[in-house]
């Protein structure tokens, strides 16, 4: 009877790498998921009608619920979010704060897309002085920003940042604002406003291509990982039977 004997070195890469190839696959899995329960969660409260300031401040989970406002620009304190991509365009998202009137709230509204074509000048914005009414929705990111390394505080503005955290810059400007980002809708105080929920490009498909591919290595892996053993064992048997004989 052939023996199975696969050597102690590659038992011991199996043992390491293939539980990590088929927790890959399934982290892929349920990443991919989030992302599919985002983008129902996202298109469901898109055809809803928006609510005022003072209603969306009731709710418990208030992503991407539109919301109309009426109120004006802090035009002193602007954000530039910096390496945004359009076709293939560098730029920023720019972000001002806006005060609702009727509700008296701050909220940090994403005006949309600038094109940033030389860093040797500032982009180019302006900002209405006027009351206005304005559509917009909450956004919420998917996960949490990537930073090398945190913003600074006490910057001067406008301000170019890599992230969005609008708690430390109400604080920052002592003011009582809104927790989120609110993205502005197309309309006459919008720059670049074709808003890609998933800004990566990673959607759900993608994920689960993802997966299948470290489940398919893992599944290689396990492969070879027999294929040797079963080979192993059948030449020691061939090797000592030729000595016996």
């Amino acid at each position: 009877m052939t023996r199975f004997r696969p050597g102690f070195a590659p038992t011991l890469v199996v043992l390491a790498v293939l539980p990590l190839l088929v927790f890959l696959g399934f982290w892929q899995l349920d990443r991919g998921e989030q992302k599919r329960e985002l983008l129902n969660h996202y298109a469901e409260r898109q055809v809803a009608a928006p609510v005022t300031v003072g209603q969306l401040l009731t709710f418990d989970d208030p992503a991407f619920r539109r919301v109309q406002l009426r109120g004006h620009f802090d035009g002193q304190h602007s954000l530039l979010l910096d390496n945004r991509m359009r076709d293939g365009k560098v730029g920023v998202e720019l972000l001002q704060p806006f005060q609702d009137q009727a509700s008296g709230q701050w909220l940090w509204l994403n005006r949309g897309w600038l094109p940033w074509p030389s860093r040797l000048k500032p982009p180019e914005f302006s900002t209405p002085e006027q009351i206005l009414d304005i559509q917009a929705w909450v956004y919420e990111s998917p996960g949490a920003p990537f930073q090398l390394h945190p913003d600074p505080l006490g910057a001067p503005w406008p301000r170019l940042v890599t992230a969005v955290m609008p708690a430390k810059l109400w604080a920052e400007l002592g003011r009582e604002g809104f927790a989120d980002e609110v993205r502005i809708a197309p309309g006459p105080a919008a720059y670049l406003a074709d808003w890609p929920l998933i800004s990566t490009g990673m959607g759900p498909e993608k994920h689960t291509a993802y997966a299948v591919q470290w489940f398919a290595m893992a599944l290689a892996l396990l492969g070879l990982y027999l294929y040797l053993g079963w080979h192993t064992a059948q030449e020691k048997r061939h090797g000592n039977g030729h000595q016996s004989a």
